[in-house]
Formats: C-alpha cells, structure tokens, sequence
C-alpha cells in the first residue's frame, strides 16, 4: 500500500492517511473537514453520486483517500468500514436558509460550545435555582416537605420515563433536532416554574416590628392559615418535568454527538469541557439564587422584614425567567447542525472497537448497519447490553456515585449551615465556592488525564478505582465536627446547665410571663453569645434596627445577664457566628471527597462508551442514565435526608404536625453523614473492581493499535485489521 502523505492540518496537528475503497468510482471522493482547513469536497460515500452540500472548506478539494491497483478487492477483506452518506446534508442552517456565514460555527468546537451553554443552563436550574428557592416556595404556596420533594422528583421521573425512547430513535437519528428540541422544552420548563409567582396574590408577610417580642406574638388559628396556593405544586411538578423531558437528549446524545465528531483520544477532553459546564452551572445557580433570595419577592415593595426573617420570601422567580429565556435562544442554533460534521467521517473509519467481547459472539450483531432502526430491535439491544457485565457493573457504580452527587448536592448547604452556624443564603454561597473548583476542576481533570496518558478501555476503569479508593480514604473527615451553638433550652438550659434527657425545655422564669408561642421560631444571639429560640423566649421588650448591618436589636432583655459589652442585655436577629477551630479541615477534606468523586465521573462515562459497540453507544447512555437516576439520584437525597433525620434536636410545629427540622445535633449529623458515603463508597470501589476483572476486550489481533498511532504515527491504517463478515462491507 501507499504510505500516507501529509496533506492536511487538523486543530493545530498533521493529519493525513491514504485509504483505499473497494470501488473505483470512491477513489475521487473526499472528506469534509471541519475548521476549514482541511481537504474537503464531498463526503465519504458508497455510492456514485456526489453531495452537493455546501462545506466550510469549498476552496480545497485535495483527495484525502486514493486506491493503488491490486489492491481495491483486497481493502475490506483487511476491514475498513464505513457509512453511507448518500445526499446527506452537511451544511449548517434551518431547511434551505445556510448562510455561508453560519459554516464558521459547524466545527466540533461550535457544537461543543453551545452544548456547554446548554448544560450550564440545565445544571444552573435544576440542580442550581431549584435546591436553593426550596425554602421559599414552601413558605410562599404553604407546601409540606414531601410536597416540595415530589417536585425536585418529578424532574428523575422524567427522565426515566423518556430516556429509554429518546436515547434509542434518538442514538440512530438526527442528534441534533432532539437536542434543540429538548433545550427548547426545558426552556418553557423554566418559564412555567415561574409562572405561579404571577398568577397569584401578592405575598403578604405578617411584618408587624413589634411581632416576636415579649409580648407581642400574634398567631392566625391554624384553620384560618390554611390556603389553596398548595394546589400550584402541581404546576411545580409539571414544570420540572418538562425539565426532565428536555435534558433527557443533552446527557445521551449530546455525549454521543461530541464522541462520533472528534478524534477517539480528543473525546474524553470534549466530554469533559462539556460535563465541567454541567458542573459549573449548579455552582452559578447556588451563588446568583443565594443573590436573588436577598430581594423580596414582590419587587418594588416596601417591607420593614429583613431576609433573615423566618416570614421574609426572596425573589426565586427571577432565576428561572432567565434561564427559560436563555434556553430558548440557545436552542435556535442546535437545531441548525446537521447530522454529523464536515470530515467526521474520517474518524468513525479509523475508530478502533474496544467493546466487550461476548463468549457467544452475539456482540457482533450490533454491527449490523441496519441494527436498531426498528422497535423490533428494541429488546434485542437491551439483552446484548445484560450480557455486557462490564457495563452492568459501571452503571452500578455510577448509580452509587450519583447517590454521594444527589445527597452532598441537596444536603451539602445544609450540612454547613447547622457545622458552621450560617445562613441558609451564606451556606448556599459557601457551597457553591467550594463546588466550582473542586467540581468542575475534578470533571475536567478527569478528562484531561484519560487524553494524557492515552488510556484504553481496561486502564480508565483502573483509574476510576483510584479515584473512588481516595474519595472513599478522604470521607473518614465527617469523624470531624464542630460542637453546635448553646441555645437556651435547646442544648442547654437557660441557667446553663445541661438538658436532662436532652428534652427541649423553652419556658423559664425570665419569659414564663411573655406567653411565647413555639411556633414563631425566629433565632436570636445574645450578647452573652447564646442563641435563644425568639426574641420572645429571651424576654426582649423593644426593638431597633442595627444602623451598620441592617438587622433588628432587640432590648431589654430579661433572660440575658447584663454585661459590660455595649447594649447589655441586647440581641440580634440571626444566629451566633461559630469559631469552629476545626473549620479549615473539614473544608479540606471535603473539598478532596468532591474533588475525586467529580474526578471520576468523565473517565467512568468514556469507559460506558468504549465498552459497548458503536452503534449501541447512545442507547447505553440511556439505559445507563435510568440506572443511575432509579438506583441513585431519586432515591440518593431520600437516603440522605433519612440518615440526617436521625439527627435532629428541634422540629417546627405547624399546627400539631411535625414539619421541618430547625436545630441538627452537629456530632450526629457527621456521624450519619459517614455511615451514609461510607456504604456507598464501597459500594462503588466494589463495583469498579468487578468490572474491571470481568472486562474481555478484543483479543489482540484483531486491535490495530492504538488509534492515536493511526493519526499521529502514520501507521497503515489498515494493517492488522481483521476480517470482517460479508454483510458488513456496506
């Protein structure tokens, strides 16, 4: 054969190969290449006809691909393979509308950039806006907390229902329709999330200043509190379902799409950039939330009730008006790329399989070019799937990964809220600094390192376990833990001595006389650095706004000692700010947990993709996603939320019935917190073990090398191949 000529440049590397065809009228056929610098002109077909879609690289027409004589018989008997792209448009545009100008963006980079707009606005509105307004919409429809987890469940619900339909017609038809398709769904998704705010009555908060002194409590009768505002949860669970419905596409065959249009060792580093975007975006939804929770949520009203107010209501609609605008906009050019890039074509024929290898051969009917076209196949794609032990495994150990993700990221704000005595807002900002780098940076060094070091198939999952071996060495931080602050009748009585029994014992004689009501919890901190339930249960008489920071001082209270410090016997609206000592080593190790696990997310999704055949890749994700979501991200935070239950020193009181917890007993939560990522760290560590043992990749013959030697080497691309059955030369 004819050695290879250096006639192209890909993304800044020499790109060349000479193949040959087993027809003569191929001979004259070349490639699209995306960038615009390659040689381009028709693409690669198995027919006689040409294409006559327009391409970003008209000006060149080089041929890419040449046979010698003797050989055109003997090409595929050495196994090159390839896809019919008879009449198949390549340009990119809507119907006939493809302005030159619009070919500049149909490179892998283009598709890469607005896949990541998309997957940041996903990830900033489901798993960004919707954990940190929880609170708030609760408070604003009259929602209990299973009303309010039927709707963060409704997205999983979703998904599961629409991924095993989506991923299979979707993986074999135009990815990129279904992806704007879905990105404009959850674009209205979010614009029906926020349309209860504007269908209802303002909110009217009980914002009385004397209200919550000594004294001063007033209560509407629990009948008169009832309202029908519950009855939106509906609209809620309706719009997170749409959510659902919409991302479903992104995280299947937006992967798939990314991986089908690069070069097999670029792959992992797209993915990554595009999951490090998914990470990003929840990160950006904890920090600008946390900011619109900060403006009341009937904007341009006066209000004398500052944010951390039990009564106060931030503006969460804001977030999701943005973001349903966003996504509508950002679908209109996803739907515009066509079935597969300019010059692709290139890179499925020098695709080197490394799909587990069947005893029974039967992994060889996925290569059939006319494999899942039909529902018939349907069954037969997920039983060659339930024989791929090595993906079984994997999504098992995605699914106990998702748990740790699904738990940390619901009670991750909550975790540091109760450890070191923040805000809801403070934590959720808090939380979101400490996701982005070691979130986002452990997605994309993940990536990087499978594309560095060139790891096949058998070498990511080894590096999967040392990622999810250190995690699970790090998580034995949650033995650490700050002490809670006293609180007067809560952790200690109001004389200072120790509850017994750990009983809550509100009343004392400093306040027996202010007829305080437990449930107006509104937490106060001393001057003698105690926090008290209410102002009402320190025995505050007056109150007065705080000048420097904004917050209400209460006086004259009977429950505090009078001190030398300036107001004595004075308090202030919010909790006692924690010295915890302990403060920077449990963040760090909290940041390695989150570091490692995000570290091992991208490497366990390219291994997913190399274990299972070409053309079942998209369907895999699919199966792969409802494994996860069914065995991890639903039932993750209800695993997690029972286990911190557990620990819980006060509940709220709405009307006799047990609501949510105010007050968690710090060593427990941490204790709970361990047992809980320790089962599922084991797990994972377990499941990455069995898979690596029982993956059987191609014997040794029948592998070419490694791609990267068929690129950048200028090895033979055909050499070693095998031979491949007569019904597969297409």
């Amino acid at each position: 054969m004819a050695m290879p000529q250096n006639s192209t440049r890909e993304n800044g590397f020499c790109f060349t190969q000479t193949l040959g065809f087993s027809h003569p009228s191929e001979a004259s056929r070349t490639f699209d290449s995306p960038g615009g610098q390659e040689a381009c002109g028709t693409p690669l077909s198995n027919g006689t006809g040409s294409s006559s879609a327009p391409s970003p690289s008209d000006s060149c027409a080089e041929p890419l691909c040449s046979p010698t004589p003797g050989e055109e018989e003997t090409q595929f008997s050495k196994g090159i393979k390839y896809v019919s792209a008879e009449g198949e448009e390549l340009a990119c545009g809507w119907g006939g509308f493809t302005p030159g100008c619009l070919q500049l963006f149909n490179t892998s980079k283009g598709v890469l950039f607005f896949l990541c707009v998309a997957s940041f606005l996903q990830g900033m509105t489901v798993n960004g806006f919707i954990n940190t307004v929880i609170t708030s919409i609760e408070r604003r429809f009259d929602l209990r907390s299973y009303q309010s987890g039927l709707i963060a469940s409704s997205y999983d619900i979703a998904a599961c229902i629409c991924l095993t339909f989506v991923s299979y017609f979707g993986g074999n038809g135009h990815k990129p329709r279904w992806l704007g398709w879905g990105v404009l769904v959850m674009g209205l998704g979010s614009l029906l999330f926020a349309l209860p705010h504007f269908t209802t009555r303002q909110y009217e908060a009980r914002s009385a200043a004397e209200v919550g002194i000594c004294g001063g409590n007033q209560s509407l009768p629990c009948a008169q509190t009832a309202s029908s505002l519950s009855s939106y949860r509906f609209v809620f669970m309706l719009g997170q379902f749409l959510h659902g419905m919409g991302a479903t596409p992104l995280y299947t065959l937006g992967v798939t799409y990314l991986d089908e249009n690069v070069k097999t060792n670029y792959s992992p580093v797209y993915i990554a950039v595009f999951y490090t975007a998914a990470i990003l975006g929840p990160a950006a939804g904890y920090l600008v939330g946390g900011m619109f929770l900060n403006i009341y949520t009937e904007i341009g009203r006066e209000i004398d009730i500052a944010p951390e107010n039990t009564l106060w209501v931030g503006a969460w609609w804001i977030g999701f008006l943005g973001a349903g605008a966003a996504s509508l906009l950002i679908s209109v050019p996803i739907l515009g790329y066509p079935q597969r890039l300019p010059g692709s074509q290139r890179y499925i024929v020098m695709r080197v399989s490394e799909a587990h290898q069947l005893k029974d051969g039967s992994h060889k009917k996925a290569s059939d070019p006319d494999f899942g076209k039909t529902v018939k196949d349907l069954p037969r794609s997920v039983l060659l799937l339930l024989k791929n032990p090595t993906f079984i495994f994997l999504c098992l150990a995605g699914a106990t990964e998702a748990t740790l993700i699904a738990g940390m990221s619901t009670f991750g704000p909550k975790f540091l809220e109760s450890q070191f005595s923040l805000s809801a807002s403070e934590a959720a900002t808090f939380f979101g600094y400490l996701v982005v780098p070691a979130g986002g940076g452990g997605t994309f060094l993940g990536g990087f390192l499978v594309n560095k070091f060139k790891l096949r198939c058998s070498g990511i999952i080894k590096l999967c376990l040392l990622c999810t071996v250190s995690s699970l060495l790090a998580i034995f931080t949650f033995f650490i833990h700050c002490p809670n602050m006293p609180m007067a009748g809560v952790t200690q009585m109001y004389g200072g001595s120790a509850l017994p029994g750990g009983h809550l014992n509100l009343t004392a004689a400093c306040n027996a006389d202010c007829g305080c009501l437990q449930e107006t919890y509104s937490p106060v901190c001393g001057s003698d650095d105690i926090m008290y339930y209410s102002p009402c249960h320190a025995g505050c008489k007056k109150v007065s706004e705080n000048l420097r920071n904004g917050k209400k001082v209460y006086h004259e209270c009977s429950c505090i000692e009078k001190t030398l410090l300036p107001g004595p016997g004075d308090t202030e609206a919010g909790k006692c700010s924690s010295s915890c000592a302990k403060r920077p080593l449990l963040l760090f190790f909290m940041f390695v947990v989150i570091l490692f696990t995000f570290l091992s997310s991208i490497p366990a999704l390219t291994a997913t993709l190399r274990c299972v055949s070409d053309r079942q890749r998209s369907f895999a994700l699919g199966i792969q996603w409802i494994v996860v979501r069914t065995l991890g991200g639903i039932p993750g935070p209800i695993a997690f939320g029972s286990m911190i239950d557990k620990s819980c020193l006060l509940w709220q009181d709405q009307c006799g019935e047990q609501g949510s917890c105010y007050i968690y007993q710090n060593s427990a939560m941490s204790r709970y917190t361990l047992i809980a990522g320790l089962v599922y760290k084991v797990l994972g560590t377990t499941f990455f073990i069995v898979a690596c043992l029982l993956y059987k990749p191609p014997p040794p013959e029948s592998a070419p090398g490694s791609s990267d030697a068929s690129e950048n080497d200028n090895s033979d691309l055909q050499e070693h191949k095998p031979s491949l059955p007569a019904e597969e030369d297409i």
